[in-house]
């Protein structure tokens, strides 16, 4: 596999750095982009991975002035792509956003006006993303159906009416966009590579985050962004994220997300941490013995 990094001058001093993966997804990159100059308060480094570049991606990036970027001549998913942008990162603060994302105005000041509350660096925090159909996750505004490509996207239209659509400020930011301090992404050694091409790496690095003491992982409801879907997530072979996160941490991601970060509940502000209760002990035990009980292929001969 061949890697590739040019980072690229920029004449202002950036608010946030936003690191963009992308797998042969130019519409949805070039929209995701547009998006960002379009509806940024602040100016912000971006900085690319780019996975192949088969559909003249790569070339694209190359022509942008401002736009650094990483490659792989080969995809090496999320985690070495996110790992690998975030070296090149200017400004204290990192974003991670899908390519397959539109930005609403605000966007960013608003994530900016909650990080100016916090007192310290140990904090992460999420917008709120709005999607047109509905998975059952309850950080998310389903069922806002504006296309599944950019060029159905209705933007007049939405932007029409994004604000009104109603939720609260949530529980568990591990959603992007999400915002973080630079230095505490380098501190937990950023996504773990294990869990390549990137199932359940985000679970994995709220865990880490968690032990490494942050408490405070807020979903700002007002702060959004409209999501097209998992363009990638859908050609990838996934790795078995979910049993490789139990044999990592000795629970469930599902356990982690419930009784820890309270994932989807009103934000209330620093999470406790969880009482280790005899319920909690018992889940635990069931999560390691799923793995340990997992269905493999019963061999009746020697190789």
């Amino acid at each position: 596999m061949i890697y590739d990094c040019q980072k690229k001058e920029i004449s202002f001093e950036p608010v946030f750095t936003i690191l963009i993966p992308s797998w042969n997804n130019l519409d949805y990159l070039k929209f995701v982009v547009q998006s960002i100059y379009k509806n940024s308060v602040h100016k912000h480094q971006i900085i690319v991975h780019i996975n192949e570049g088969k559909d003249g991606s790569l070339e694209w990036i190359k022509e942008q002035k401002e736009i650094s970027y990483s490659y792989s001549s080969e995809n090496c998913g999320v985690c070495y792509g996110f790992n690998l942008a975030s070296h090149m990162a200017d400004s204290p603060y990192l974003v991670f956003i899908d390519d397959d994302l539109y930005l609403c105005p605000d966007w960013d000041e608003l994530l900016l006006a909650e990080i100016k509350k916090m007192p310290d660096e140990k904090w992460c925090i999420s917008s709120t993303m709005i999607e047109p159909t509905d998975k059952g996750i309850s950080c998310i505004i389903p069922n806002k159906n504006f296309g599944f490509h950019p060029s159905e996207f209705d933007e007049e239209l939405f932007l029409s009416e994004y604000k009104s659509y109603p939720k609260e400020d949530w529980n568990g930011s591990q959603w992007y966009p999400m915002v973080l301090p630079t230095m505490v992404y380098r501190a937990v050694g950023g996504l773990s590579p294990e869990f390549s091409p990137g199932m359940y790496s985000d679970p994995d690095f709220m865990i880490k985050l968690w032990h490494y003491g942050i408490r405070y992982y807020k979903g700002v409801s007002a702060s959004r962004a409209y999501h097209f879907g998992s363009r990638s997530t859908g050609r990838v072979k996934r790795n078995d994220g979910r049993s490789e996160f139990i044999l990592k941490w000795g629970l469930s991601s599902n356990t982690f997300f419930n009784n820890y970060l309270k994932i989807g509940t009103e934000f209330l502000g620093y999470l406790p941490d969880p009482e280790e209760t005899n319920f909690l002990k018992f889940k635990k035990w069931i999560d390691r013995w799923k793995v340990k009980f997992k269905t493999r292929p019963v061999k009746f001969w020697k190789e």
